[in-house]
């Protein structure tokens, strides 16, 4: 193998979480050469629709794999929260990378959420944030927003939101902490399934590929987003229920929390278990039935039907 082509997004985020990957497989094969191919997907092309009403799932994902599927690239780059716990037949989630800071964060013109005035309006595109706001602050006003990380700070700078809920690993990778007004705890605002980690993608018969980004696997990532993953799915993800969970590991030992809500953002629900790290799958199923058992299959049902 002389070569390899990466595809990507196109935003300035994703072309640094592509260049990041590609400079880690050019540290360990310096022979080879990393090309990256930029392509567009639905979500980039409908930047004003709301994700929680757009009818395809996997709408930041779906044109790389058909990129990959078509061997117009070796291997796709997505941020992990976007990827469906269902990857199409042909493709698999080859490795992770190993997760930054998976917390939210607020970025105010005034100050945190603790204080900030009632009414005053915090902009998100995300469902499970807006029901964890509402949730911890009900003076707050939850406004859906939708662009690239620049295109949401400049909302708060420009007064249209009085601040904006976004990803501790964006701003990261951006460079761009010194604008973070707050880290968000996560026992009220648990992040997205695989949030500040990286997957990579490829074709499932692509033995040489696998071999190749084998090294990059972060293994206590790989197996807090496998735990993640498994609980999501249990729990029919990919409906529009607002679904979180935070999986850490210490050593062997595997604790995973899980946080399932309503579609009105009424009810919400929080849980836990721990398990074999060895065994993340189990962990998540379990976490699972548990918060099934509370209610969630409601919850569930309703957004399924909505």
């Amino acid at each position: 193998m002389k070569s390899i082509t990466v595809g990507s997004r196109g935003s300035r985020l994703a072309l640094i979480q592509a260049e990041s990957v590609m400079a880690n497989i050019e540290k360990l094969n310096p022979s080879l050469e990393v090309g990256i191919r930029r392509i567009a997907t639905k979500g980039d092309r409908n930047p004003h629709a709301r994700l929680d009403n757009m009818a395809v799932i996997g709408v930041f994902v779906k044109e790389l794999e058909e990129a990959l599927l078509d061997r117009q690239i070796d291997l796709a780059i997505h941020s992990l929260k976007d990827m469906p716990t269902q990857i199409p037949r042909g493709l698999r989630l080859a490795a992770v990378t190993e997760r930054l800071d998976p917390r939210d964060i607020l970025v105010s013109r005034a100050a945190g959420l603790a204080v900030l005035a009632p009414g005053s309006r915090i902009g998100t595109g995300s469902f499970r944030r807006a029901v964890q706001l509402t949730t911890y602050r009900p003076g707050l006003e939850a406004c859906s927003i939708r662009g690239n990380v620049d295109t949401r700070l400049r909302k708060v700078s420009s007064g249209e939101v009085d601040g904006v809920i976004l990803a501790a690993s964006a701003m990261a990778r951006l460079g761009w902490e010194e604008k973070i007004t707050e880290y968000l705890p996560v026992e009220h605002f648990l992040p997205a399934v695989g949030q500040g980690a990286l997957g990579l993608e490829s074709r499932s018969d692509d033995d040489a590929i696998t071999e190749l980004i084998s090294p990059i696997n972060h293994l206590p990532t790989w197996q807090s987003i496998t735990a993640e993953r498994a609980f999501l799915l249990a729990l029919g993800g990919g409906c529009r229920a607002p679904i979180a969970a935070l999986g850490t590991v210490n050593g062997t030992d595997l604790k995973l929390k899980g946080m399932v809500a309503d579609v009105d953002g009424e009810r919400i629900l929080y849980d836990s278990a721990e398990g074999d790290a060895l065994s993340p799958e189990e962990v998540g199923v379990r976490l699972a039935q548990k918060m099934l058992a509370m209610g969630a299959s409601e919850f569930i049902t309703e957004a399924k039907l909505g």
